[in-house]
């Protein structure tokens, strides 16, 4: 199995975690300046993350 695969598919599942993570910070929100921080730093390494992990897998070829 590829590395790089690997690495692409533990990036994507981190950023769908990032994702999720900052949701439930939005859901829970109160509107306070830690919240928005929180929420803004979550929201943005998780789509961070997620984008690096599916380029990373859709760019690697599969070679055996």
């Amino acid at each position: 199995m590829n590395i790089k695969r690997i690495f692409g598919a533990l990036l994507t599942v981190l950023g769908i975690t990032g994702l999720i993570y900052a949701a439930i910070l939005f859901a829970n929100t109160q509107g306070n300046q830690y919240d928005v921080k929180s929420l803004a730093i979550y929201g943005i390494l998780g789509i961070v993350f997620f984008i690096s992990g599916i380029g990373l897998v859709r760019t690697t070829k599969d070679e055996a």
